[in-house]
């Protein structure tokens, strides 16, 4: 049943968006709620998609949504935990998405692109890459931003014939594909703001890689879902 949790009754109003907010709009919950509609259901998987969220306010915000009837918990054959929406979550995804929406249609470019986060970036990036046709045999792609910090300027996206890793410590294998890119360049293309093919005829983004992975690779880099919105502002 949902809604099992107290209702803090922040607002002191009975309208459903009052009610409804009590729940949803607590700070952080909707980028929780944001993963777990993208497929993540194990905490250090969500934690990811929310890496400056610090593991013991995750945890917090877990524990309400459980409490809200959000999500579930459950017990995978190995022993671990995972979290499962429930079908009163799943219902927030038309929410969710026209939020998402409404920011790239609304929220001007330079704002977004203020907001720079690689952790988040090489995320998205992995979750929605798409290598069809796979390889026959592993592809390693490296992603280096030379401008930031050293413990975030590299990332791996390990691509095998049935699923692609991201890693953020060098994983050992020789790499097929270097991409050096300015982060604010990458991000660009990601949200849709910019092409690919502008962004390298400027500079901003090189890939080193024999013609057919070079090929390949523009292929299997997807964008954001948000991507395809109408901008209404620039």
């Amino acid at each position: 049943m949902i809604l099992r949790m107290e209702i803090t009754n922040l607002y002191g109003q009975f309208c459903p968006i009052s009610m409804a907010s009590e729940v949803f709009c607590t700070r952080w919950t909707p980028l929780v709620v944001r993963e777990l509609l993208c497929g993540s259901t194990r905490f250090n998987d969500i934690r990811k998609g929310v890496p400056k969220m610090s593991p013991s306010l995750l945890s917090k915000r877990l524990k309400e949504l459980e409490l809200a009837g959000v999500i579930r918990t459950v017990q995978t054959d190995r022993g671990t935990q995972e979290y499962q929406l429930t079908p009163a979550g799943e219902d927030l995804r038309p929410i969710v998405m026209g939020i998402g929406n409404w920011g790239q249609r609304w929220v001007e470019s330079r704002l977004s692109l203020r907001n720079l986060d690689p952790s988040l970036l090489m995320w998205d990036i992995r979750r929605n890459f798409d290598p069809d046709p796979r390889p026959d045999r592993r592809c390693t792609i490296q992603f280096l931003y030379p401008e930031i910090g050293e413990n975030l300027r590299d990332w791996w996206l390990v691509v095998g014939t049935d699923d692609t890793d991201l890693c953020k410590f060098d994983p050992g294998y020789e790499v097929d594909i270097l991409v050096t890119a300015d982060l604010r360049a990458m991000t660009s293309v990601w949200m849709g703001l910019s092409r690919l093919p502008d962004e390298i005829d400027a500079g901003h983004i090189q890939i080193d890689a024999v013609p057919e992975l070079e090929t390949r690779l523009k292929t299997w880099l997807k964008l954001s879902v948000f991507a395809p919105q109408h901008r209404m502002v620039d």
